[in-house]
């Protein structure tokens, strides 16, 4: 055990003894906090496991709503970059996983009102999520596969806006530098038994680099129908369309020197861009009949996307390439949850299932000079199907203690189909299969209204997604790659105190084993084209801790702090030893902390700071990234007038003017690492409310 988790065994005995030892009788504000983590509502100081909470407050507030970060930052653990580049999609990691993705989503399952946003083989993207109507987010830190799958970081859990009894109207507007302009146009009511939000926006943006724009827009709609006292049916309507987001690419540092807003010469070159369109219709299905609830799902998401990629090299060499496909992903699910007291003690018995399956009928083509699209090089279908069953039980084995036993089971299976090669010299069909077994155990422990322990082991597993299985030899798959496994062990502790200063806490300390780690790597000959391979042995062991005060009834105070050590313990390649290297892409600390007024006159302005400590951008930690620290402020009025709410608000980006790189690439050829932030940039807008 290494010294700094030995301290922060010690600092979590600590606190807890402090707590304990405090004299606090009032109710808890934990166990007015509903989550639903464990796959049923319950307390958040219930559960025993890292889970927070955003609220609709900290997520629509004088923010700009462009991506996660705005909202996620707060949280220990969490670790975002990426916020500048929309076309690689925002990299969100937790405990270090989805530090690895080039683009998108890994390690995470996304769940947005319920239906799964995250693909069968564990693909993600927040590019659908609309902040502007978003009232909560849930986000669950840890190996999580034995209730949703192939989950190794986590959950973040996305719930649309009720409609409230009083129905209304929102327009808002907002505008910027780069370009920036961002306008809503939302409504949200009850109109007998049915409960509707729809919300509509609309982005474009330049951005601070070259080639860095975005045109987005989206549709966001949940309508829920009461269909008796007892069951309702709810249905989740997004449409995304973003015709065209440049890719600015990465930068080498002689270049960042130059001129850091300067695009990648290949992205220009290649006219380096992407562009999708989605559909997704989700349709959830309750009936509560007394202790017995069902829960029926169905889920429908249509994609189309092309991407004009910067690379060079690939067969034939010299030129990057373009990418088509189709996708279809379709999926089901059902769950039955038994709650009751036995004995006087709480007993939850949970049963489930799901079932996606994925279709890409995808194509490359060489990409020419200014974009032109080439000739045919690839042509393929890939298949993904996934099933799971899960079960979980949680009782009480005595007033203050409950025990949480649970597993999964999934098997999920790749195909995929040469449409290419077969009809000239060879065929790169193949087919690939993962089955794993994922249990889970939790115990809790509340000695006192305000204090919540608990002790959890979990297991998670992850596979390749149809991207990261691309083999650098040719089409089909990787026949190399295989899926990387965890165990993760974790005692932690949570509650509130109503003091003279209230607040609410929460501590937890892990270890998380890993073995056959996928890590990204660039292959000779494709500069700038990611590949993956398995590491041996690794480990993270960390130390999350979040604290939420109110210093006076206008006044509130926030800070999140994250520490880990996440290195490979056994990882040798043909050329590198690597044992005992640090994991890239994972900062060892980050901080966040935020000071929020809110007079009652309306007036309000949120200061927060972020620091994130130097971290390597290469497996051989031969490239280190320098420390940062970044403070943003937000300004902003709500005035009510009769039936309308007036909000004028500003917001002030990189206040101080730090240099710094909003993501680094890792492990990228020719030193091209670097993507860096924009400087000091102002933002406002206007918001109105009319509510009938």
């Amino acid at each position: 055990m290494s010294k700094s988790f030995a301290h922060a065994l010690f600092a979590i005995s600590a606190c807890g003894w402090l707590v304990v030892t405090s004299n606090c009788s009032a109710a808890a504000l934990m166990d007015e906090i509903t989550v639903t983590g464990s796959r049923t509502e319950q307390k958040l100081g219930a559960v025993p496991a890292a889970i927070s909470v955003v609220d609709e407050n900290a997520i629509q507030l004088g923010q700009q709503q462009l991506t996660l970060d705005e909202s996620l930052v707060r949280i220990p653990g969490v670790f975002l970059q990426n916020r500048n580049n929309y076309s690689q999609a925002q990299r969100i990691s937790i405990r270090g996983f989805g530090a690895r993705s080039p683009f998108g989503i890994r390690g995470i399952r996304l769940i947005i009102d319920g239906i799964p946003a995250t693909l069968p083989d564990g693909q993600g993207n927040v590019d659908e999520i609309d902040l502007g109507s978003a009232s909560r987010i849930e986000v669950i830190r840890g190996a999580s596969s034995s209730l949703y799958g192939t989950a190794s970081g986590g959950i973040i859990n996305v719930f649309t806006e009720d409609g409230p009894e009083h129905p209304y109207i929102q327009g808002r507007a907002s505008t910027g530098e780069f370009g920036y302009r961002q306008y809503q146009l939302k409504t949200a009511g009850q109109y007998d038994r049915l409960n509707y939000v729809f919300s509509a926006s609309d982005l474009d943006l330049d951005g601070y680099r070259d080639n860095s724009y975005i045109r987005r827009k989206v549709l966001n709609s949940k309508l829920r129908f009461d269909i008796d006292d007892s069951s309702d049916l709810t249905a989740s309507i997004n449409l995304l369309d973003v015709p065209d987001m440049g890719d600015p690419g990465a930068l080498t540092q002689a270049e960042v020197d130059r001129d850091p807003s300067m695009a990648n010469p290949s992205s220009l070159t290649f006219d380096g861009s992407e562009g999708r369109s989605q559909q997704r219709l989700g349709l959830l299905y309750r009936k509560q009949l007394g202790h017995h609830e069902f829960l029926l799902k169905n889920y429908y998401t249509f994609l189309d996307f092309e991407n004009k990629l910067t690379f060079v090299g690939g067969i034939p060499l010299s030129n990057g390439g373009q990418v088509e496909f189709d996708r279809q992903f379709i999926g089901a699910g059902g769950q039955y949850t038994y709650s009751e007291d036995v004995l006087n003690y709480r007993f939850r018995f949970i049963a489930g299932f799901e079932t996606d399956f994925q279709r890409d009928d995808r194509r490359r083509y060489t990409n020419l000079a200014t974009g032109i699209k080439g000739i045919l090089t690839l042509d393929q279908r890939e298949k993904v199907a996934s099933k799971g069953v899960y079960l979980q039980n949680e009782f009480a084995v005595m007033d203050n203690v409950q025990l949480t036993l649970g597993a999964r089971y999934d098997k999920i299976d790749f195909d995929v189909i040469d449409h290419f090669l077969k009809n000239r010299s060879g065929d790169d069909s193949g087919t690939s299969g993962f089955d794993r077994l994922s249990p889970h155990a939790g115990l809790l422990w509340d000695p006192l209204e305000n204090l919540n322990f608990y002790l959890n082991y979990s297991t998670a597993f992850e596979t390749p997604t149809t991207t990261e299985f691309a083999n650098p030899l040719g089409g089909g798959f990787n026949p190399d790659l295989t899926t990387q496994k965890a165990d993760s062990y974790e005692i932690g502790m949570k509650g509130d105190l109503k003091s003279a200063i209230p607040f609410d806490y929460e501590l937890s300390v892990f270890r998380i084993n890993i073995d056959d780690e996928i890590i990204p790597f660039e292959a000779d000959g494709f500069t700038g084209r990611t590949f993956y391979r398995n590491a041996g042995i690794s480990t993270r062991e960390g130390v999350e801790a979040g604290i939420n005060a109110e210093l006076f009834p206008v006044l509130t105070a926030s800070l999140a702090y994250s520490y880990i050590d996440a290195r490979f313990d056994r990882f040798r390649t043909a050329t590198e030893n690597l044992d005992d290297k640090k994991i890239p892409g994972v900062p060892d600390q980050h901080m966040h902390a935020e000071l929020r007024f809110e007079d009652p006159s309306g007036l309000y302005s949120i200061w927060d700071l972020l620091y994130v400590d130097n971290f390597f951008a290469d497996n051989a930690n031969l490239v280190r990234i320098d420390p940062y620290t970044v403070s943003n402020l937000k300004l902003g009025y709500k005035k009510d007038l009769d039936n309308w709410t007036i909000s004028p608000f500003m917001t002030v980006n990189n206040l101080f003017n730090e240099e710094y790189h909003a993501n680094v690439r890792i492990n990228a050829t020719a030193g091209r690492y670097y993507e860096p932030a924009p400087l000091c940039n102002v933002s406002g807008g206007i918001s109105a409310r009319i509510t009938f």
